[in-house]
């Protein structure tokens, strides 16, 4: 097998991902002799992520040669594999998917992976990477395509229904939770390891232990947890409580899924410093690019959570390279949930592809908890491959987040007419 490849990359425009990924691609020769082509519909932007990939290329001496286009399809020609980490005028929209079933008196905490905002997501989001994925299918039908963007779970889901292209997504949820673990344990991440199974977002974590010797470490964490602030991640908590076992990744992103989610927290996301902060990375990155500022420190080292490049050199290079988050149509590695899910789990990644890690069967009542969400995401899945607004309307009334049905078909109505221009049939 060839050990250089080219990687495709939509949305580069994109600066949070595109940085994670130029942190882990640069700061590593394993890809030495590959070539990256940055694709973006935003000619400014794309412009600047090119020149800041040369730029970090040279410092790593990574040796890749760095393309740019807007055209997606002759991008996509002899690549090896397509990364994805699109959204559709993200955060205009996203605030409308936060505001309105506020406005209606539905109590939710992100409105981005679940409730009424995770189905908006997935109706607008699901029909572009399907275009996406035809066209892979069409030019490089044998190379991998690696979602980053949300909602996870639901376009893999997607994509498994109406493509034969291999596609996984990944996310850092798992470490966001290690995270938490961590100050409660009073250690370092890099000292403990954890295992999770469950859908993205809502994993559940089967073991947690310090890497160093194996030491299982859930009998400290229930110990130290009982005198830690009741202030910190309390929704997660009551859960731990309840379930016995930690749940990623956060009170805000897992109580999306929970009809009491909103306990966790009704701030939703943070657009006004989210915007805030992207002024001053775009600031920052032309600063490096024209030689004014120094580059950071930790652009130059691996990301903090980001696996696709471990993915990448562990099938380019045969070495069966353990990821510790994918995610991935079931197929029973989760046992209990359906089949055709995706769900999200450790993978193993070489030659062969990507493998999933079964850690077998989760307490029954996590089970029938996840399977709550799992009949919500496939019906959502469904209203958007069919473009359909009567299917959106049951995929609300399923969803334990709806707690009234007159504000469900207010909350269609109005949601339905602001992503009209992109809800339309992929089956």
């Amino acid at each position: 097998m060839a050990n250089t490849t080219k990687i495709v990359f939509i949305g580069a425009g994109s600066a949070a991902f595109g940085l994670s990924l130029f942190q882990d691609l640069f700061s590593t020769s394993e890809l030495a002799g590959s070539t990256l082509t940055l694709v973006d519909t935003n000619p400014e932007a794309l412009d600047r992520m090119a020149a800041l990939a040369e730029v970090l290329n040279r410092e790593g001496d990574a040796r890749i040669t760095i393309e740019k286009t807007t055209d997606r399809k002759a991008a996509l020609v002899g690549a090896g594999f397509v990364l994805c980490a699109i959204a559709i005028d993200r955060n205009r929209l996203w605030k409308l998917d936060f505001e309105v079933p506020k406005k209606h008196g539905i109590r939710h905490t992100l409105g981005e992976n679940g409730g009424p905002g995770g189905l908006f997501f997935t109706l607008r989001t699901l029909p572009l990477i399907v275009d996406i994925v035809r066209d892979v299918e069409a030019i490089c039908p044998d190379a991998l395509f690696i979602n980053l963007s949300n909602p996870e779970s639901r376009i893999v889901l997607g994509l498994s229904r109406c493509t034969s292209v291999r596609s996984i997504g990944l996310c850092h949820g798992i470490f966001l939770a290690r995270w938490f673990v961590c100050q409660i344990l009073g250690m370092a991440e890099k000292e403990v390891d954890v295992w999770g199974a469950g859908l993205n977002h809502f994993q559940w974590l089967t073991a947690i232990r310090e890497r160093s010797n194996g030491r299982d470490l859930y009998p400290l964490l229930r110990e130290r947890e009982k005198t830690h602030d009741p202030a910190f991640t309390p929704l997660t908590r009551r859960l731990f409580h309840a379930f016995g076992l930690w749940v990623t990744c956060s009170d805000d992103h897992m109580g999306e899924y929970l009809p009491y989610g909103w306990e966790g927290g009704e701030h939703g996301f943070d657009f006004e410093n989210d915007e805030r902060g992207r002024v001053i990375l775009k600031d920052l990155m032309d600063g490096v690019i024209d030689g004014s500022k120094a580059i950071p420190d930790d652009w130059t080292k691996p990301s903090w959570g980001e696996r696709a490049v471990a993915v990448i050199a562990g099938i380019l290079h045969n070495q069966k390279r353990f990821v510790e988050s994918g995610i991935v149509v079931n197929r029973g590695v989760v046992p209990g949930l359906p089949d055709e899910l995706a769900v999200e789990v450790p993978l193993i990644a070489d030659a062969a592809g990507v493998h999933p890690v079964s850690l077998g069967r989760l307490p029954d009542p996590i089970v029938k908890l996840l399977s709550v969400q799992a009949g919500v995401q496939q019906l959502a899945v469904e209203a958007a491959l069919r473009g359909s607004k009567e299917l959106a309307l049951q995929a609300l009334l399923i969803d334990p987040v709806i707690t009234s049905s007159t504000a469900a078909v207010a909350i269609l109505d109005e949601l339905w007419e602001a992503n009209k221009p992109y809800i339309r049939p992929c089956l």
